[in-house]
């Protein structure tokens, strides 16, 4: 798929490295939706990035919503072959913490969000691409999802983010296949620890020492590498089915 071709939802469109998604998108000459629930955000991002970017509020859990917001985001741009999924939530918490058991709500909204969200906007998005004319080895669509390298090593507190993440990585392959014979490609992309907003809240002393965790190269992600790979999977029509991990081959610690 031509990037200038490319007509995509990006979910957590509004900040990190759903932002850098679309910055790199719109400069390469795609158009974008950015889907969010921060309205502020979504509109000074849309302002920046310019005619070729909307945006529409959205509970990615929603599915009514998702859906309503999927066919109008598609008709904006004039169609729709791509989504990139980068909503999601830490949820962070101890299975038995100082006051008892994480309460389950906690655990579910935190599936809910980050594994049954994102399943929730690839299907709505697959319904359209279905229909798409095709292109080049008979291609009409791709999903990129964004697991995380918790869905493999999980630290203490990460029990439920961990689960949601290792649903993303373990849907990837089964959604790839059944969507392969209307010519959707589905992905997903782990990415270790990454520059975003969350990062930029902690003290300088707890930043060195995620950096000096790294192996190589020892700093932590940017979000347009994020972007990047993004970018190359839109273009590579021979990856499929495949969760990627941007690392820097780290592999996290207990805690």
């Amino acid at each position: 798929m031509q990037l200038e071709q490319v007509r995509a939802v990006i979910t957590g469109g509004a900040s990190g490295l759903g932002h850098a998604v679309a910055q790199r998108l719109v400069a390469a000459g795609a158009k974008v939706a950015l889907f969010d629930v921060n309205e502020e955000k979504g509109q000074a991002a849309v302002a920046a990035l310019g005619a070729n970017a909307s945006f529409h509020r959205t509970d990615v859990t929603s599915e009514e919503g998702v859906a309503a917001n999927v066919a109008a985001a598609s008709q904006a741009m004039g169609g729709l072959n791509a989504v990139v999924n980068c909503a999601g939530i830490l949820g962070a918490g101890r299975v038995l913490g100082k006051e008892g058991p994480m309460p389950l709500a906690n655990f579910s909204t935190t599936v809910m969000v980050n594994l049954i969200g994102s399943f929730n906007v690839a299907k709505a998005a697959a319904q359209l691409m279905q229909s798409n004319t095709a292109g080049e080895d008979g291609e009409r669509g791709v999903i990129v999802n964004t697991a995380s390298v918790a869905a493999y090593e999980g630290q203490i507190g990460q029990a439920a983010y961990s689960a949601s993440k290792g649903g993303v990585v373990g849907m990837t392959l089964p959604m790839a296949r059944e969507l392969a014979r209307f010519g959707i490609r589905v992905n997903t992309i782990a990415p270790g620890i990454f520059w975003t907003p969350m990062v930029d809240s902690m003290s300088p002393q707890v930043q060195e020492s995620l950096s000096a965790s790294i192996p190589f190269p020892s700093r932590l992600g940017k979000p347009e590498e994020f972007a990047d790979m993004v970018a190359f999977i839109l273009a590579s029509r021979y990856i499929n089915g495949e969760t990627i991990r941007l690392d820097g081959a780290v592999r996290l610690a207990p805690k």
